[in-house]
């Protein structure tokens, strides 16, 4: 089975690179015979690779210890799903499942796009399966899923596997890489047509409005994949937090932060015909930090809970990002006559100033992970000493770029398209603005002296003030023409134009998450070694150390403490901390307690045990329940930018787009 799975990978290849020339020859010399059976080929490439893929899963499935990397991910005594979930929880399974996930991409591609753009889809095959050639050389020729165990050059086998990791060994595990990419492999079908339109000198916005849906899922995946990671650190981790500026927590952040850019760039280049080599280069650097991100992981060069053992592949990811970087910039540079904007900014005070200054400080986070995740690499390769930037350094320069996205989040609806009188800034900004003051006057009254949780709350008023007057200013003027309901005006106002109202609760799911990330100066710990019958505090809650026991299963050793929980001298709860040591593997992991409520989470982490003592590492996290609320709406919000709205509009580049009036709602 695993020739085969070997023999469906080279196939793939050579497919591969047919499908790259007979598009581009056929493109070029105008034969519709040889782009036709480009097509043919990206779709035999899926087969393929879905092949090698099943053969892959199901020797996990079967525990066939013949292969290394079942040998080496999975044992015996591991769930099904665990063993599922092995294929990407190593080096070669996880670049099969890129592989075979770009292939399905490109199928959809191919099979959605085939009537509605002939001109493109030639050049948008051929960059796809320049793409798909470069994994398929990885998969086949550097790190082979299929490779088997052998001793004197005769196949061989093992009793039994190491196992997969067990810090993979959780819900969210089995969940969070796929979504990650979904998201890293996704972005590569926007960047094909992006460059396809470019090589064409396609007129217009066609390949945005092919994208959209796209960029948009794309960028769905990539955030519900980060929001599933910082669950993981949360819940498996043990060490309390959700975040911890990881380099390869980081490397999921980038891609996602230069498409929220796009995302909302892109629509002025919709409406405006503007900002059309920004949008350019978003799209192309949102794709090659993808890749980047994915080169972090496997090269070694970076350590990381989350990254693989050193391997030998890193410097061909070198190579593929220099000569898709060089031959992007050249396209982009030949092309920029092409991309020469329709209009100007016509003032600083508009809706259009709102979305610029939002992509300049998207950008300019994004460049401060990326310098902070590569400034250790680039100080030991000079003076071979490794210099880290901890934690403190991101927050110190994360917060105030956090905070400025917030506040402009709040004031884009604020503003009209082209430029906003004086009287309509004050209208708009008088009650939003009192109200913002008034919250902050009150968080100091009540004791609050933390100056940056003080102004991030207040912004959430602000940007939730302007959020509920958009939608009550439209949903109240539906309702009076109408002579329906509010709720079912809010309903047929949010229809009418969902990208717009969708992304206004994309906004309020941030808001959620800012107001979760405020709690963090207010986090109490306590940590000690807690005898039997005695009593450790952590805030105003008591922890009872009532009994420790032990147990032993196939797959793992477990000890657990029985603590008795009060809060102000009051019985909550009895919760059990936990601890595995799994056997194949030799290593152990930590189940933390966990008591959930909006306004804090009690965390409990038993470290250790020393006869009949426990060492607890407590914690008190204010307003952590708000950041997995935010992201739950961020999500519906997205999911409603998806739904087609219920009135077509067109947008007309000389005329005053958007709203006549400052906050009122469109009717086209």
């Amino acid at each position: 089975m695993e020739n085969v799975g070997a023999l469906a990978l080279l196939l793939a290849f050579c497919i591969s690179l047919y499908a790259i020339i007979s598009s581009v020859v056929g493109r070029l010399k105008g034969k519709p015979f040889l782009t036709l059976s480009g097509e043919r080929a990206v779709l035999a490439v899926w087969a393929l690779v879905s092949t090698a893929a099943g053969i892959l899963v199901y020797g996990l499935m079967t525990s066939d210890y013949r292969m290394a990397y079942v040998a080496s991910h999975t044992n015996r005594e591991m769930p099904g799903f665990y063993k599922f979930a092995a294929w990407w929880g190593g080096q070669e399974g996880s670049l099969l499942f890129w592989s075979w996930l770009l292939s399905t991409y490109a199928a959809v591609a191919v099979l959605t796009s085939r009537k509605a753009h002939r001109n493109l889809l030639p050049w948008v095959v051929s960059i796809l399966s320049v793409i798909q050639v470069f994994f398929l050389i990885l998969n086949a020729f550097i790190a082979s899923p299929f490779q088997v165990l052998a001793v004197d050059k005769v196949v061989t086998s093992v009793a039994d596997g190491m196992g997969l990791n067990p810090l993979l060994q959780y819900w969210a595990m089995v969940i969070h890489p796929p979504f990650l990419y979904l998201g890293y492999v996704g972005f590569a079908v926007p960047f094909a047509f992006a460059m396809a339109s470019l090589i064409e000198k396609a007129p217009g916005e066609s390949w945005i409005h092919t994208t959209r849906r796209w960029s948009i899922v794309t960028w769905l995946f990539q955030g519900m994949g980060i929001g599933l990671g910082s669950a993981w650190a949360y819940h498996v981790l043990g060490w309390g937090g959700y975040w911890m500026w990881d380099p390869v927590e980081n490397a999921s952040l980038l891609p996602w932060l230069g498409a929220t850019a796009f995302l909302h760039s892109v629509m002025m280049q919709e409406k405006k015909g503007m900002m059309k080599v920004w949008n350019m280069v978003l799209i192309s650097s949102t794709f090659f930090l993808c890749i980047f991100g994915t080169f972090l992981t496997r090269s070694g060069i970076v350590s990381s809970v989350h990254a693989f053992a050193e391997s030998p592949i890193g410097k061909y990811f070198v190579a593929f990002l220099a000569l898709g970087i060089a031959a992007t910039v050249w396209l982009i540079l030949d092309r920029l006559n092409y991309l020469r904007s329709e209009s100007d900014l016509e003032s600083v005070v508009s809706r259009e100033s709102s979305f610029l200054f939002n992509n300049l400080i998207l950008l300019a986070s994004c460049f401060a992970v990326l310098w902070g995740t590569l400034f250790p690499v680039i100080t030991e390769k000079l003076s071979n000493e490794k210099i880290s930037l901890d934690a403190v350094w991101f927050n110190r320069l994360m917060v105030p770029i956090g905070l400025a996205l917030l506040f402009l989040t709040g004031v884009g609806p604020l503003f009209a398209w082209r430029r906003t009188s004086i009287d309509s800034l004050r209208k708009n900004f008088q009650w939003p603005g009192i109200g913002t003051l008034v919250t902050a006057g009150l968080l100091f009254a009540f004791g609050m002296r933390y100056p940056y949780s003080i102004i991030s709350l207040s912004l959430c008023f602000f940007v939730t003030a302007t959020i509920v007057l958009e939608f009550f200013r439209g949903a109240n003027a539906i309702s009076e023409k109408t002579k329906t309901g509010f709720i079912p005006a809010v309903i047929e106002l949010t229809h009418r134009n969902t990208r717009r109202y969708g992304g206004y609760l994309v906004h309020m799911g941030m808001v959620l998450m800012f107001i979760g990330w405020s709690g963090h100066p207010f986090n109490q710990t306590s940590v000690g070694e807690v005898a039997k019958g005695a009593t450790m505090k952590v805030g105003s809650y008591d922890l009872k150390v009532l009994d420790l026991t032990e147990g032993d299963t196939a797959n793992y050793q477990w000890e657990t403490a029985k603590l008795e929980v009060s809060k102000n001298g009051s019985f909550i709860e009895i919760v059990e901390p936990t601890r595995r040591f799994y056997k194949a593997a030799q290593q152990a992991t930590a189940i933390v307690a966990l008591r959930s409520r909006l306004n804090e989470d009690l965390y409990i982490n038993y470290a250790a045990r020393s006869g009949d003592k426990a060492t607890l590492q407590a914690y008190v996290f204010p307003l952590v329940e708000w950041i997995w609320i935010g992201i739950l709406v961020v999500i519906g919000g997205t999911l409603v930018c998806l739904i087609p709205s219920k009135v077509a509009r067109a947008y007309t580049r000389t005329e005053v787009v958007g709203v006549a009036k400052a906050n009122a709602p469109v009717e086209v």
